[in-house]
């Protein structure tokens, strides 16, 4: 890849925030930039109106070759974890939808088997994983339990000699729908403990339904799940995950990437509303020109450059094993919210072409809808973060 285009950083990256990485990750993400512009944006809409996802772009996807670029081991290219969110950012500039998709198969269903699969465990599913030869998913939400699942999971799993037998019901899991592998949390009835469980797609008892009709990130297959009497052998339990504890140190490791993908979620708003505004002529001038216009996008750019300090420092602190808790609730609330508030400026500066998708901002503003809720709601990731600097617990 040429210099020039290392040289070439995108409108999104104000404060050269990338060059922080080694050239040749950068030549990889521009790969990735290539890609989502050329391949995905052009069809993203049509895909969005149906609530379909691009099934025939994964081969392309797989050939790009940053499924698990993060972890170390497995055929992975071991970038780290400020790859990862640039990675993100990239991805979800153009569509959120991919960015949870890329997400879960990288982050929740990954990382899940990095960090609490055994040896073989790894090895087997973590290259399928990689090169997309298999889809995963993660299962933890639940019908009547999301911010309170810590203690309200219902799912409950029962060894039966080399078997586990898991009952109850997932909601909200992406990928559920043509998932290779999911990742299970059930409760142990035994202790009481939670635990993990790889559930292949055709284990009977396993029954995906998709779920119709949301008004974000319509891209992703989420489904609810019922598991009636589901058959796991002793080899699919994640044998490190023995309490809520290990299914937390998953989450916290999401929770960065989510704040990543909300950071990605306001870059795409904000790139297409400064272009909008170059192009867009009204009173005989480009509107870019007006003063209440650029107040605006300054603003805008200001929670875009405030939210990308934020994350990029966050995962730093992650490639170097300090990240705790806190530090990944408060990127994911913060930036979350700022990304709320950027989306619907720019809806704002596009008038009433705003709300069509050919404009591509609708899009966004309805996606970050759902970003803003899921891994931890503003509130939950507030009083996470209360508790740490008070050492005052506010939960019920």
């Amino acid at each position: 890849m040429s210099t020039n285009i290392l040289q070439t950083l995108p409108a999104t990256d104000f404060y050269r925030f990338e060059e922080i990485l080694p050239d040749e990750q950068r030549e990889h993400l521009a790969r990735v930039r290539e890609f989502m512009e050329q391949r995905v944006r052009p069809i993203i809409n049509d895909h969005w109106t149906r609530e379909e996802f691009p099934h025939h772009l994964l081969p392309e996807m797989a050939k790009l070759g940053v499924v698990g670029s993060t972890y170390k081991g497995y055929g992975c290219a071991g970038y780290g974890w400020l790859f990862e969110g640039f990675l993100s950012l990239e991805i979800s500039k153009v569509d959120c939808s991919i960015g949870t998709f890329f997400g879960v198969q990288n982050g929740l269903a990954m990382g899940s088997i990095f960090l609490c699969g055994s040896e073989e465990q790894k090895e087997y599913w973590l290259p399928k994983l990689r090169d997309l030869e298999a889809i995963g998913a993660f299962g933890l939400t639940e019908p009547d339990h999301g911010s309170d699942i810590s203690k309200g999971l219902a799912t409950t799993a029962e060894r039966q000699g080399d078997h586990w037998v898991l009952n109850g019901e997932k909601k909200w899991i992406g990928n559920a729908t043509f998932c290779d592998v999911l990742v299970v949390w059930a409760r142990d009835v035994a202790d009481g403990q939670v635990k993990g469980f790889l559930v292949e797609k055709d284990t009977p008892g396993f029954n995906p339904q998709k779920m119709k009709h949301k008004m974000a990130l319509r891209v992703v297959q989420n489904a609810n799940i019922q598991l009636k009497d589901c058959r796991v052998p002793e080899s699919h339990r994640l044998s490190n995950a023995r309490s809520f504890a290990d299914t937390a140190k998953v989450l916290r490791m999401t929770r960065a990437g989510v704040a990543w993908q909300a950071v990605g979620c306001m870059a795409g708003a904000y790139d297409l509303a400064l272009n909008y505004c170059k192009e867009r002529e009204q009173f005989g001038k480009p509107i870019a020109g007006f003063q209440l216009v650029q107040d605006r996008l300054s603003q805008m750019l200001a929670n875009l450059v405030s939210a990308q300090s934020l994350v990029v420092r966050l995962s730093q602190l992650q490639d170097q094993g300090q990240l705790k808790e806190e530090h990944a609730s408060l990127a994911k609330m913060f930036c979350t919210v700022k990304m709320r508030e950027s989306v619907g400026l720019a809806r704002e500066l596009l008038g009433g072409n705003g709300i069509l998708l050919d404009h591509h901002v609708g899009r966004f503003v309805a996606d970050a809808e759902a970003i803003y809720s899921y891994e931890g709601t503003r509130e939950i990731n507030a009083l996470i973060v209360g508790r740490a600097i008070t050492g005052q617990s506010a939960f019920v």
